[in-house]
């Protein structure tokens, strides 16, 4: 097996270990607030359902946000295991970001989330909420720093070249920070973050209202029914929070997307060339293609359905302005870094970018149509309807995993757009058999922690919000410092 070959396992290892990972960051990013503002609302009104959604919501987010943390680990591993040329390359520009993330953001999320968990009967009620805000804050300034780094790989700014040592090495770590793709990208990112655990959570109220609709339709005894009752109205709530968060998370994508999308086109055209395939170059109106038919390495179409100009605004804000084909940036390249094949996977980037979007619109859709059919206390009776609970959340979450697809694919055959490519960057003394170990070991060690995540969810999910309990409202005074107190585990 040749270098190139071997370079084609590391790539499917990091791209299976990456996108398994971000399964977990959008439901971290947006369960965090999520949570976060459903205990802000119970402080505010005193109603006991905001508290029992906090604490069962809660829950999920903790088992979620364990099992980021250990992918999250793994994934850095990966400079080092397949790719220590690449990692020797941008070293000194990934050095920076990447460890404030971790003394800063990392340190913030952990040290809060241990308060927050352990301090419901230990602290007032305005700093317990206080720590889950910060776990949040904690959040966001992760992906910060995060995206930072990656969106120096979609556009190097702020670095120069040392020619004696082979490396980029940084010059400017703000122009890193506010880099102009990280400008756009970070919102995306972060609004997806938002509309994805808002699905997940009208899912799972989605579920449990329908579960106890049926048990109080089953049953006789008015106690029984009461009880089932409240907890419809609790769960309802839940539904109607969902929907409203994940309907301007949705918009948030849109927007921040559409701003994406012209930032990319202006720092690397090619992508948006093979997001849409668009192998020649068009003089003004081109069109973008919701569904095309073509050969299989896409290099010609033989059936699309077109809406006129959409790609000029997509790509400009212009609809008459002219967008760069395939061929002529190939040739453009060929020019500027010598011979090469400088086309991404057309096929992977043209169907990427259209399932990025369609299963983001069909999770919204899912989880508008799921408050929908709730509305006034009404009980589901349509025979889909726990097929949109089981499908709205996964439409969501492959939504958030596609779009990197794309945005990764797409920037093919660079590693770093316009300074390394990929086939340079892997570790050169790794064998073949030693790439095959390591991708098949982390396959079915992630096939596990999959079974295992699933199961808890699942187990949390169908037990429900525990009943309501009253923590004591405490004050500065009624703390009591006492050093042999054990610390209370609240779930």
């Amino acid at each position: 097996m040749n270098a190139l070959e071997i370079t084609d396992i590391a790539r499917w290892q990091f791209g299976i270990i990456t996108v398994y990972h971000f399964l977990f960051v959008p439901l971290t990013i947006g369960l965090s607030a999520i949570v976060a503002l459903m205990q802000t609302i119970w402080l505010k009104t005193k109603n006991d359902d905001w508290l029992r959604l906090t604490k069962f919501i809660g829950k999920l987010f903790l088992i979620n946000i364990a099992m980021g943390v250990v992918t999250g680990i793994v994934q850095e591993f990966q400079f080092g295991m397949n790719w220590s040329t690449y990692s020797r390359f941008v070293g000194d520009i990934f050095g920076a970001p990447l460890a404030v993330e971790a003394l800063l953001a990392f340190f913030l999320e952990s040290t809060f989330i241990g308060l927050w968990i352990f301090g419901w009967d230990r602290v007032p009620r305005k700093i317990h909420v206080t720590f889950i805000w910060l776990v949040h804050i904690g959040t966001l300034a992760s992906s910060w720093f995060i995206l930072a780094a990656n969106s120096w790989m979609q556009h190097p700014v702020g670095y120069r070249f040392n020619e004696e040592r082979g490396r980029a090495e940084l010059t400017d770590f703000w122009a890193v920070m506010f880099n102009k793709v990280q400008l756009g990208t970070f919102p995306h990112v972060i609004a997806a973050s938002y509309m994805t655990a808002a699905v997940f959570l009208v899912a799972v109220c989605g579920f449990l209202y329908g579960k106890r609709a049926t048990e109080a339709a089953s049953l006789r005894e008015a106690e029984s029914v009461t009880v089932n009752g409240r907890d419809r109205d609790m769960y309802a709530r839940g539904i109607r929070l969902g929907a409203v968060i994940a309907v301007v998370g949705f918009l948030g994508v849109a927007i921040s997307g559409d701003v994406q999308g012209k930032i990319m086109t202006d720092v690397q055209p090619m992508k948006m060339a093979a997001a849409e395939a668009l192998w020649d170059t068009s003089d003004s109106c081109a069109p973008f293609s919701i569904f095309t038919i073509g050969t299989p390495d896409g290099s010609a179409k033989r059936w699309s359905l077109e809406v006129p100009c959409v790609l000029s605004f997509l790509a400009t804000g212009d609809p008459q302005a002219k967008v760069q084909g395939i061929n002529d940036l190939q040739a453009q390249y060929e020019q500027q870094f010598g011979p090469g094949n400088y086309k991404p996977i057309i096929p992977v980037t043209y169907w990427s970018f259209r399932w990025m979007m369609g299963l983001g619109v069909a999770g919204v859709a899912g989880a508008v149509l799921l408050a929908w059919m709730t509305r006034k206390r009404r009980t589901p009776t349509w025979p889909w309807y726990n097929w949109i609970v089981v499908l709205a959340p996964l439409w969501a979450l492959l939504g958030n995993g596609v779009g990197w697809v794309f945005t990764e694919m797409g920037r093919q055959p660079w590693v770093v757009f316009g300074l390394m490519q990929t086939a340079d960057a892997a570790s050169p003394n790794v064998s073949t058999t030693e790439a095959w170990i390591s991708i098949t070991a982390l396959a079915l060690l992630y096939a596990v922690l999959a079974v295992i995540e699933v199961g808890l969810l699942l187990r949390f999910i169908r037990k429900g919000a525990d009943a309501y309990v009253e923590p004591p409202d405490l004050t500065w005074k009624d703390i009591k410092s006492d050093d042999d107190q054990p610390l209370t585990f609240a779930y």
